[in-house]
């Protein structure tokens, strides 16, 4: 039997005494993936290279200036492109950001923080956190916090994990104690609240691999920049029609969405939810932060 705390029922249907600013219905969060920098590659000294992008192949033995490249794009190009696409629709989100990323490429996060984005952790690798033993992962998390610190004067106070993380991960991250919320979660259209061991609540921020772009990657369903914005519309229209509030995370990645044939479907989306009342387009730091006002824990 799946054990005790596996929460499957959730609310059970019941509605929840929540709102958000303004009377919004939705609250929208855009996540940017900054993970240029960050890919397993032989020659960052990782022990293999990453084997996923456009194509997957993995190069064994040898370095791939290939998927190097690939990877170069999103850092040189697509993050300019984002960039100046949220300030045209005066839209702010959350970095998030791989720590070897940044502390390779400082800008990738002194940027976006200087134009009023958050920039929370996504690990030091673009790596799966599970099976990493417990020393290892509690190193990880620090050295991700002090890349960002360095490049942004702030600390993060978001995570999020590449994938699966370990069965430590959120313990780890509030015992660190700078962090408010963290995003390994998939279960919800809304947040949660757990303590922590001191009795203080911690955030669990859903995120969706379905409304992101990572799947404009091979047999992921996208493949023109349309097929991205009427799905993530269509998860926006269905979740306001609903009338109770609700919470969408759209995924992006610097060198996916940030391609020339793909950003019409992000400006689309922006277009269709930039200065709408009933949507409440936020900072998923700012997101957490309201969800301490309207939840209490049980």
């Amino acid at each position: 039997m799946p054990p005790a705390s596996r929460d499957l029922a959730g609310r059970a249907g019941a509605p929840v005494a929540a709102a958000w600013p303004g009377g919004a219905k939705l609250a929208l969060s855009f996540v940017v993936n900054v993970e240029e920098g960050a890919e397993l590659s032989l020659t960052s000294g990782d022990a293999r290279n990453e084997a996923t992008y456009e194509a997957r192949e993995e190069v064994v033995g040898h370095p791939d200036p290939c998927m190097e490249s690939h990877f170069g794009y999103g850092s040189r190009v697509g993050l300019w492109r984002i960039l100046d696409a949220f300030d045209a629709h005066g839209v702010k989100a959350t970095f998030s950001s791989c720590g070897r990323a940044v502390a390779a490429t400082p800008i990738l996060a002194a940027e976006p923080h200087a134009r009023g984005h958050e920039i929370s952790a996504h690990g030091w690798r673009w790596e799966s956190h599970a099976g990493m033993a417990e020393t290892t992962e509690r190193a990880v998390i620090a050295a991700t916090v002090a890349a960002i610190r360095d490049a942004t004067g702030e600390r993060p106070v978001g995570w999020h994990t590449r994938s699966a993380s370990s069965i430590n991960t959120r313990r780890l991250l509030q015992e660190e104690g700078g962090f408010l919320y963290d995003s390994d979660s998939y279960d919800d259209d809304l947040p949660r609240l757990m303590p922590r061991p001191d009795g203080t609540p911690h955030v669990r921020l859903p995120y969706a691999f379905d409304t992101n772009d990572m799947r404009f990657a091979p047999g992921g369903g996208f493949v023109q920049p349309d097929d991205f914005s009427r799905y993530c519309i269509g998860a926006i229209d269905w979740l306001l029609a609903e009338g109770a509030p609700r919470m969408l995370s759209i995924g992006l990645h610097l060198r996916i969405i940030g391609r020339p044939a793909r950003m019409p479907g992000l400006m689309a989306v922006l277009r269709d939810v930039a200065g709408r009342e009933d949507i409440w387009v936020a900072r998923r730091c700012d997101i957490a932060r309201h969800w301490l006002t309207q939840e209490t824990l049980p």
